[in-house]
């Protein structure tokens, strides 16, 4: 935080006010209902005291309190932007002590929130999404809200140990239903990471050359809820398949930690694709090992209705 004297040197060079009388100013400051109160909860300090301590009191009378000067945050006049000075008297000395204004405290606790949503390559909107957004005039759309509302509730008392397996067409808001749950989940301070399925392949590729990919792994296997979206999508590998998907998902089934996946392919359909990957004999047996596993951290949730990335 920038020293008090320095900011408050800072905003007085920018104030015209300030420019008027001392003796103007003098009678301005101490016919101030605030500065009254203030002196009159302090009737020891003496006259000469409150002369020496105008600039301290003009600095307690002019600011807002309550927000009630400042349009917004980003415009707030006072001399520490978004905070707020409470007056306090020791030894004939008036000392300021400065607090987060409301309007900070809410800035706070909504950047606090944001940090228990982490994603990789996910867009902008899942910190955005939000339950009372979600439009239900499909009802495609009722059975999925219905098991992440209960999901959510169930969080609250013990976190469940399966996520949903969501699929459907493009663009029926499977992604935005889990990004409001991630929301509602951070109030109740429990992590959710989101990762996109085709960066997050290009993304551990290029992390075996850093030798950053266990430590990677290891931050995904852990998380409290885990997000793959859009599994399907990416262009696969046996290596990923067996040696990153494999592995996050085992270790999870084992944790009991739920796992949430978005796809336009339904679990057959994801089957196939993954025994298709490689070239052993194993393939099949190998892609169903993975689906056993998925279905042990989900369970399989048709979405349906209209394409609304149209609308």
């Amino acid at each position: 935080m920038e020293p008090i004297q320095s900011a408050l040197n800072n905003w007085l060079k920018n104030n015209e006010n300030f420019q008027t009388s001392m003796n103007d100013m003098r009678e301005k400051i101490l016919k101030s209902d605030r500065v009254q109160a203030l002196l009159a909860d302090h009737p020891e300090l003496t006259q000469p005291q409150i002369d020496q301590q105008l600039m301290k009191l003009y600095e307690y009378d002019y600011q807002s309190l309550n927000c009630e000067k400042c349009p917004s945050l980003e415009s707030c006049i006072n001399v520490i932007p978004g905070y707020v000075p409470e007056a306090q008297v020791q030894n004939g000395r008036i000392k300021l002590i400065y607090h987060e204004c409301q309007r900070k405290q809410k800035e706070i606790q909504m950047e606090k929130q944001r940090s228990f949503v982490q994603s990789l390559h996910m867009p902008k909107d899942i910190h955005e999404a939000s339950f009372s957004q979600i439009k239900l005039d499909v009802n495609g759309r009722s059975e999925a809200l219905k098991k992440i509302q209960q999901f959510f509730k169930d969080s609250q008392t013990q976190l469940p140990q399966k996520g949903l397996y969501l699929h459907g067409s493009f663009g029926v808001g499977k992604t935005y239903l889990l990004g409001a749950l991630a929301q509602e989940l951070a109030t109740e301070q429990i992590d959710t990471m989101f990762i996109y399925m085709p960066e997050f392949v290009r993304e551990m590729k290029a992390s075996i050359s850093d030798s950053t990919i266990n430590e990677k792994i290891e931050r995904f296997k852990r998380a409290s809820v885990l997000v793959f979206d859009d599994i399907g999508a990416e262009y696969s590998s046996a290596w990923f398949r067996d040696e990153v998907l494999g592995a996050i998902l085992q270790f999870r089934m084992m944790e009991r930690l739920p796992v949430f996946f978005t796809s336009n392919y339904d679990l057959k359909e994801l089957e196939l694709m993954f025994s298709k990957v490689g070239k052993s004999d194993l393939e099949e047996v190998k892609a169903a090992r993975i689906m056993e596993r998925i279905r042990q951290v989900s369970e399989p949730i048709e979405v349906t209705g209209d394409n609304h990335r149209d609308l």
